[in-house]
């Protein structure tokens, strides 16, 4: 934060024109327009996908609370992930409190990436995702097709790289297949590289 700049307040996200998203790190604050159609489509059939099978959904393997766009707080900072997870066994009251936000730490979140979130997705949130906790953290960029699995460890975090039509079983979701392919909005084409 610039020398002589006020923190960032929850105040400045409720001040955001309508349809903006807004987040707090490092005391800073962080806005942008709703996400393109893409990352929509990439958001809402990976949410489908894991809700059917891991989180309410009829004869799946159940044990997750998943919501999309939940608003985080810890501390100062206010994060809002595109996608978030809490085990049912850590969480078994997640929603008893009745409030626009949460403040439990994530067992799992999913950004997915756009040019104007890229960087803060990769620099700050992943910091802070991992300094809080967050055990499993994908990156799903639907240019490029690709989906970045991160396991927290110890010094960092562990990754992996999986990108197209691959079929993988990615962490903490690997008791099932995920077909990348259906990520990816009908009749898009993969980002040229530079």
């Amino acid at each position: 934060m610039a020398k002589g700049k006020r923190p960032a307040t929850y105040e400045d996200i409720e001040a955001l024109p309508p349809g903006w998203v807004g987040e707090i790190i490092d005391d800073e604050l962080y806005a942008f327009p709703r996400p393109s159609t893409w990352n929509l489509w990439a958001m809402s059939v990976l949410g489908a996908r894991l809700g059917r099978t891991f989180g309410v959904g009829q004869g799946g393997r159940g044990g997750w609370w998943l919501v999309r766009e939940p608003e985080w707080h810890f501390g100062r900072q206010v994060l809002v992930p595109d996608l978030a997870g809490w085990r049912y066994e850590r969480a078994p009251r997640l929603f008893e409190q009745d409030a626009p936000f949460f403040d439990l730490t994530p067992d799992w979140v999913c950004e997915v990436l756009s040019p104007s979130t890229e960087a803060l997705d990769r620099e700050h949130k992943l910091r802070l995702y991992h300094q809080e906790g967050v055990s499993h953290a994908w990156l799903v960029d639907p240019r490029a097709r690709t989906l970045e699995v991160y396991r927290r460890g110890a010094q960092g975090w562990r990754f992996a790289r999986y990108g197209g039509g691959d079929v993988v079983h990615a962490e903490p979701f690997d008791a099932e297949p995920l077909d990348l392919g259906r990520l990816w909005a009908p009749g898009s084409r993969p980002a040229s590289g530079p």
